[in-house]
C-alpha cells in the first residue's frame, strides 16, 4: 500500500526533532475527546473508528525519522578518525644571541607526519624575526624525517612546515602563525644566557652612548658597523663616517645608553647639502624587545638630494611606515639645522628649525604632528645613525662625513 504524506506548516516536537504534521498536535497519543474536539458530534465516532490506523502510519514516519536523524547527529558528533598530525622537533638549538651576518650557527631537527613536498622554513628572532639564512630559502625533509640548516643567530627560532606555494615574508614585526600555507610552527628560545653583541663606548653632550659594532640591514641593505668611523673632537662636537672597508661600506650609529621617555629630543646638525643620495643621517626612537609595537620607533631622517625635482630630501617617520599618514616628506636648506621631537602621551611633534637653537626667536622650517594611537615608550632608546641606503640609481661613490654639534633633552 502507498501512503501520501504531506508536511504542512505546523510542527511536531518528538524529542531533539521537529516533524511536520497538519493532523497530530502532541506527542502523546490523541484520545477520542482530542479527536471529538475538533470535528462535529455527529462525525467523532467515525473518526475515532479512524483515527488509531492514521495514528499509527503516522508514528511510523516519526520512528523513521527520528532513526535517520539520530544516526546523522551520531556521525556528526563522532567524526571518522584521522592518522596523528605533524610534529616538529629540535636537535640542535643555537646560542641565544644577537644576531648580525658575521655570527651564524646550525640549527637542525626532524618532523613526523608531514606530507609529501612540504618542507621547513626557518626564523631567528632578534629585533624582528628574519628568515634564514636567506629569503627563499626552503629547508628539504630528508627521507629518515630529518631537517638542518644554517642560521643566523637570534634569541629564539621558528620552524615552519610548510607547503610548496609558501612565499616567506624577509622580514616581520611578529612571530610566525599556523594558518593558511603554513601547517604548523614550532618556537623554541635559544640555548644559553642571551647574549647582547659587543657595542663600543662614547661620552657625547654629557651622556653616555653605546657604539654599534654589528652589521644592521637599516636603509633596505646590510651596512657593516665600524666604531672607528665614530668620534668626539676638541669642542665635543660628534664626527660620523661612511667609508669603504673591506670592500663594503662601514657606517656609524650611537644609542643611548639608557631610556629617557617622553619629553624633548634635539640635534644640531651642520650642513647636510654635500651628502650623495645614497647617504643618510636619522635620529630615532627604537626599542630592540618590542617588535609588536613596530619597535617604538619613531625617526627625523635627512638624505643627500638625488635629483633637483624631487625636493623632498627629508622626513618625519613613525613605524610603519608604510601606513597612511605615517610619513611626512619636507626639504631641508643647506646650513646648521636643529632638529626636534616632542614626545608626549598620545602624540609625537616634529620641527626642524634654521640655526643652533629652538628657540623662539629661530626660523622654522617644517613641522608635523602624529596623533594616532603612538606608542608609550617602554624602554626605547634614542639613536643617531650615518648610513648608506639602498639605491639602484644613485649607489654610494665615495667616503662622507655628518657631523653632530650638540644633543639635547629635556623632559
Amino acid at each position: 500500500m502507498k501512503y501520501d504524506f504531506r508536511f504542512p506548516q505546523r510542527n511536531l516536537r518528538w524529542g531533539l526533532f521537529r516533524v511536520p504534521n497538519d493532523r497530530i498536535t502532541s506527542a502523546d497519543s490523541p484520545g477520542p475527546d482530542m479527536l471529538a474536539g475538533k470535528y462535529s458530534r455527529g462525525t467523532a465516532r467515525r473518526v475515532t473508528s479512524l483515527a488509531p490506523k492514521k495514528l499509527a502510519r503516522t508514528r511510523t514516519l516519526i520512528l523513521i525519522l527520528g532513526t535517520l536523524g539520530l544516526n546523522f547527529a551520531g556521525q556528526g558528533c563522532h567524526p571518522q578518525k584521522s592518522g596523528p598530525g605533524p610534529s616538529i622537533e629540535f636537535t640542535h638549538i643555537p646560542p641565544a644571541a644577537q644576531g648580525g651576518p658575521e655570527r651564524v650557527d646550525t640549527i637542525s631537527g626532524r618532523v613526523r607526519n608531514a606530507r609529501p613536498k612540504q618542507q621547513i622554513v626557518i626564523y631567528a628572532h632578534s629585533g624582528q624575526w628574519w628568515v634564514q639564512p636567506e629569503p627563499d630559502h626552503f629547508i628539504p625533509i630528508r627521507t629518515d624525517s630529518t631537517w638542518s640548516t644554517e642560521t643566523h643567530l637570534g634569541f629564539e627560532y621558528a620552524a615552519l612546515l610548510v607547503e610548496p606555494d609558501y612565499r616567506a615574508l624577509p622580514t616581520t614585526d611578529v612571530a610566525p602563525t599556523q594558518g593558511g600555507s603554513v601547517a604548523l610552527v614550532t618556537i623554541v628560545k635559544g640555548v644559553g644566557t642571551p647574549q647582547l653583541a659587543p657595542t663600543g663606548s662614547l661620552k657625547f653632550s654629557g651622556y653616555d652612548w653605546g657604539v654599534r659594532m654589528i652589521a644592521s640591514d637599516k636603509g633596505g641593505m646590510t651596512n657593516l658597523y665600524d666604531p672607528e668611523n665614530t668620534w668626539t673632537d676638541s669642542s665635543g662636537a660628534l664626527h660620523m663616517q661612511i667609508r669603504k672597508k673591506s670592500c663594503s661600506w662601514s657606517c656609524a650609529e650611537i644609542f643611548l645608553n639608557r631610556s629617557l621617555g617622553y619629553g624633548t629630543y634635539s640635534v644640531t646638525v651642520r650642513d647636510t647639502s654635500h651628502l650623495e643620495p645614497a647617504a643618510a643621517f636619522s635620529m630615532f626612537t627604537f626599542d630592540e624587545s618590542a617588535s609588536e609595537q613596530h619597535f617604538r620607533e619613531m625617526d627625523i631622517e635627512v638624505h643627500g638630494r638625488d635629483d633637483a625635482a624631487n625636493k623632498s630630501n627629508a622626513q618625519y617617520a613613525v613605524q610603519p611606515f608604510y601606513s597612511p599618514g605615517n610619513l611626512f616628506p619636507f626639504a631641508v636648506p643647506s646650513g646648521t639645522l636643529t632638529y626636534v621631537l616632542r614626545w608626549e602621551p598620545g602624540h609625537a611633534a616634529f620641527k626642524t628649525f634654521r640655526g643652533r637653537s629652538s628657540g623662539a626667536e629661530a626660523r622654522l622650517v617644517s613641522e608635523h604632528e602624529f596623533t594616532f594611537a603612538m606608542p608609550g615608550p617602554g624602554q626605547a632608546k634614542l639613536r643617531l645613525i650615518f648610513f648608506v641606503v639602498a639605491s639602484d640609481k644613485n649607489p654610494m661613490q665615495k667616503p662622507s662625513e655628518g657631523v653632530v654639534e650638540k644633543f639635547e633633552y629635556l623632559p
